[in-house]
C-alpha cells in the first residue's frame, strides 16, 4: 500500500473535510476497483445473454460455480502470503531484488499444488457423482486456478506501486470477457452458461498474462537461489496459520450455514445458501476500507514512530529510547482509535445508502434481516486484523497465531449455535469470533507494552549456540595461577 499511502498523504495534508471524504473514498475506490470491475462484467453478461431466461438448474450451477471460484481460489492463495510478503520485504530492504524472481516462482508452484491438490478431487466428484459435463467441470477448474494466479501476482505488483496498473488489467480482461460472451452466444450459439464461464476464464488468463509480464518487466535478474524462500517458511510457518485462519475465518460462517435445512444443493456437489452468502458479500464490502484506511495511516503516521524508536535502540540514550517507545505506542493508539471513528461513519453511511436503495435491486426480505449483524461482525474483524498488523509489527507472531485461532474457533461455535437463532441474530457467530479475536490480539498488545525493553534488549545469545561440553560458569577467581 506505499503507492497509496504517499498518495493519501497529499491529500490529507489539506486538512479539510473534503480532503478528508476524498482521501477514504479515493482508498476504497483503488482498493475495490478490480473487484467491482468483476462483479460489474458479470451483470452485464447475464442481462444482456438472456440468462433469466436459462433454466434454474442452469443457472444455479453456473452461480455456484463462480462463487466456489472466488471464496476457494481466495482460501487456496491465502496461506502462503504472508511468509512471501516477510521475504520480500527483506530482500528489499537489503537491495537485493535479484531474489524475487525466485521467491515469485517459488510462491506460485506452492499455491498452484495446493490448488490441485484440493481442486482435482472435487471436479471428479462433480463429474462421476454431479454428472456435469465434463467440458463445464474443466472450465470450472481452469478458472480457479487462473483467479488463483491472479490474486497471487496482486502481491508483487503491490511492490511496484501499480495500483491502478492492476485496475487496468482487470478492466481490460473483464471488456474482453463480455464482448466474447456476447460473440459466443449470439454468432457462434453457445450455450449461455457455456459462454459466460469460458468468456470468464479468457479473462483471467489475459489478467493473469499482464500481471506476469509486469512482474517481469520490473524485476529482470534472477538469482537463482530458491531454496532461501523455502528456508523462510521453515523459519515463519506461524506466518502460514495466522493468514489461512484469517481467510478462513473470512468463510467459516458461511460454511457452518451450508449445513442447515435452508442450503440448496446443486448437480450433488456444490452447496450454498444464496441469501446468507449475498448478505455476506455485501457486509464485507461495506466495512472493506476500513483495511485501506488503516495500512495507509500506518504507513503515513506509525511507520515513521516505529522507525525513530528502532534508531533510538540501536543509537540512542536510555531516556530517549524509552520517550520513542512512549510515543510510538501512542501513535498505536491513535490509529486503533481514529480507525473506530472514521471506519463508523464510513459503515453508517453505507448501511443506510444500502438499506434504501438495495431493496429497488431485489435484494430484500432475508438478505436484509441478515445484512445489519454481519455488517457489525465485519466492522470488528477489520479492527482485530489492525492489531494483528501491531503483532506483527512486534515480531509477536504467537500472538498472531492465538488471535487468529480464537478468531475461527469463536467464530466457527458461535455460527453452530447462531444458526438456531431468527435470520436477525445469523450473524452474531461472526460478531462473537471477531470480538473475541480482537480481545486476543489488544491482550497481547497490551502485554508487549509492558515488555518491550526485554524483548528489544533481553533475547538472543551472547554466546553462539552449539553442540558440545558446556563452559565453566566460573567468570572471575581470585586464585589465579
Amino acid at each position: 500500500m506505499a503507492g497509496i499511502g504517499v498518495r493519501l498523504n497529499k491529500i490529507y495534508s489539506k486538512r479539510t473535510i473534503f480532503s478528508g471524504i476524498w482521501g477514504v473514498g479515493y482508498s476504497t475506490v483503488i482498493s475495490i476497483a478490480p473487484m467491482v470491475v468483476v462483479i460489474l462484467a458479470v451483470i452485464l453478461m447475464q442481462r444482456w445473454l438472456g440468462y433469466s431466461d436459462i433454466s434454474y438448474a442452469s443457472r444455479e450451477l453456473y452461480s455456484c460455480t463462480v462463487l466456489y471460484i472466488f471464496i476457494f481460489g481466495l482460501l487456496t492463495a491465502s496461506p502462503f502470503n504472508a511468509v512471501l510478503s516477510k521475504y520480500l520485504s527483506d530482500i528489499i530492504y537489503y537491495d537485493e531484488y535479484e531474489k524475487i524472481q525466485p521467491c515469485y516462482y517459488v510462491g506460485l508452484l506452492l499455491n498452484s499444488l495446493l490448488s490441485f491438490i484440493t481442486g482435482v478431487p472435487f471436479c471428479i466428484h462433480e463429474y462421476l457423482v454431479g454428472r456435469v459435463d465434463p467440458y463445464f467441470v474443466f472450465l470450472g477448474f481452469y478458472g480457479y486456478m487462473c483467479l488463483m494466479i491472479v490474486f497471487y501476482s496482486m502481491l508483487y505488483l503491490s511492490i511496484c506501486k501499480v495500483y491502478k496498473t492492476i485496475s487496468l488489467f482487470f478492466g481490460i480482461g473483464m471488456t474482453v470477457t463480455v464482448i466474447l460472451s456476447l460473440v459466443l452466444v449470439h454468432i457462434f450459439g453457445m450455450d449461455v452458461i457455456y459462454a459466460m464461464l469460458l468468456s470468464l476464464d479468457v479473462g483471467f488468463t489475459l489478467i493473469a498474462a499482464f500481471e506476469h509480464a509486469q512482474i517481469r518487466s520490473y524485476f529482470r535478474k534472477n538469482s537463482g537461489q530458491y531454496r532461501d524462500v523455502l528456508n523462510y517458511f521453515r523459519k515463519y510457518w506461524k506466518l502460514v496459520v495466522t493468514n489461512f485462519l484469517y481467510i478462513l475465518g473470512l468463510y467459516i460462517h458461511n460454511f457452518v450455514f451450508w449445513t442447515t435445512d435452508m442450503r440448496i444443493v446443486v448437480v450433488k456437489s456444490f452447496v450454498c445458501m444464496p441469501a446468507y452468502d449475498m448478505a455476506t458479500c455485501l457486509a464485507m464490502f461495506t466495512n472493506i476500507s476500513a483495511s485501506v484506511i488503516f495500512i495507509s495511516q500506518v504507513e503515513m503516521y506509525f511507520h515513521e514512530r516505529y522507525k525513530k524508536y528502532s534508531e533510538a535502540v540501536t543509537g540512542g540514550r536510555g531516556m530517549d529510547i524509552e520517550n520513542a517507545k512512549v510515543r510510538m505506542f501512542e501513535q498505536l493508539s491513535d490509529e486503533l482509535l481514529g480507525l473506530v471513528r472514521i471506519q463508523f461513519i464510513v459503515t453508517v453511511v453505507i448501511f443506510f445508502i444500502a438499506m434504501i436503495i438495495l431493496p429497488k435491486f431485489g435484494f430484500g426480505g432475508l438478505v436484509l434481516k441478515i445484512y445489519p449483524c454481519l455488517t457489525s461482525g465485519y466492522f470488528i474483524l477489520f479492527l482485530m486484523y489492525a492489531a494483528i498488523i501491531f503483532l506483527y509489527y512486534f515480531n509477536d507472531f504467537n500472538g498472531a497465531v492465538i488471535t487468529a485461532l480464537s478468531f475461527v474457533a469463536v467464530t466457527f461455535i458461535g455460527a453452530m449455535i447462531s444458526k438456531e437463532f431468527t435470520p436477525l441474530w445469523y450473524g452474531i457467530g461472526l460478531v462473537a469470533g471477531s470480538f473475541a479475536g480482537w480481545i486476543s490480539a489488544y491482550l497481547r498488545l497490551r502485554k508487549i507494552e509492558r515488555t518491550l525493553d526485554v524483548h528489544i534488549f533481553c533475547t538472543g545469545n551472547l554466546m553462539k549456540r552449539k553442540e558440545g561440553k558446556k563452559p565453566s560458569s566460573l567468570v572471575y577467581s581470585r586464585d589465579t595461577k
